[in-house]
């Protein structure tokens, strides 16, 4: 008698990172009850092509990957989605049945639902959005605030250049502003997004004015923990909607799994609580 081969999905990861996002995969095969697993693989940027090539005779049929290797696994890729040749990387590969290497970037998509779960309502064409960074999540976020009809996004970022460069290939619906004028553009602004690193643990806080926020506006914070930031508890006392950056993880993880196993999964209080408890342990 012939065993049924248990389908393996796994995540490529620098040998410095540390993947909670195993814990939430594995969370979603046990509420399912699907057969899977999913394993962390850490591997050499030299050895990427070579080993997703043998990966699916191993019966894998799916990959996240992490930076550093989300832009070189694109010349791996057989066919690759407008998302990830837009974003210039991918976060997910697919293995598909006819042997050819899908790759395809959800984080853009897991941005906006996350917005739209946590603040239901929201309507991305009430007002302009303001942005702080202009590093790949910056990047990806802007792509997807414009991709859904906001029609300016004012971004401030410690290198100005840099920002200026997203405005070079975004477009007039760009507008840029200096670092240290930053807290001139969350006023009137109706989507205010931190995609920078500051505010979370081992980074200096971020320290932006808040005092022009408006009422009733959207504030997203990327950072995963803590779970409430400085940028979210101010957020909340000044009665605009803060929206965290683990729902996030978790939107932009569903479709992964959808597209692997042939389900989607539950992004519940229960899921939450596990990428939380992951998180921050």
């Amino acid at each position: 008698m012939t065993s049924t081969p248990i389908p393996l999905a796994g995540v490529v990861q620098s040998a410095d990172h540390q993947s909670a996002v195993t814990a939430i995969y594995d969370h979603w095969l046990s509420a399912s009850g699907l057969p899977g697993r999913y394993v962390p693989l850490t591997i050499s940027a030299d050895d990427l092509g070579e080993v997703i090539r043998v990966l699916p005779r191993a019966g894998f049929v799916g990959l996240n990957i992490t930076r550093p290797f989300q832009r070189l696994v694109l010349d791996h890729a057989d066919i690759i989605t407008d998302r990830a040749a837009l974003m210039s990387g991918a976060n997910t590969i697919i293995f598909r049945k006819d042997g050819k290497i899908h790759a395809d970037n959800t984080d853009g998509y897991g941005f906006i639902e996350n917005i739209r779960q946590g603040a239901q309502g929201w309507n991305p064409k009430s007002g302009p959005a303001a942005v702080f960074g202009a590093g790949r999540a910056a990047r990806e976020v802007v792509a997807a605030l414009l991709e859904v009809g906001v029609e300016e996004i004012r971004i401030a970022n410690r290198t100005r250049p840099r920002a200026e460069a997203l405005r070079a290939e975004f477009g007039t619906r760009i507008v840029v502003t200096d670092w240290v004028k930053g807290g001139n553009i969350v006023e009137g602004a109706m989507t205010i997004v931190n995609a920078t690193p500051l505010g979370s643990p081992g980074q200096q806080d971020f320290r932006v004015p808040l005092d022009g926020l408006t009422r009733g506006a959207v504030v997203s914070d990327l950072a995963i923990a803590p779970e409430i930031t400085r940028l979210m508890r101010v957020a909340m006392q000044m009665g605009c909607y803060p929206v965290d950056g683990i729902g996030m993880v978790l939107y932009q993880a569903a479709p992964a799994f959808e597209r692997w196993y042939g389900r989607r999964p539950e992004v519940d209080q229960t899921a939450r609580a596990v990428a939380t408890g992951a998180y921050s342990s």
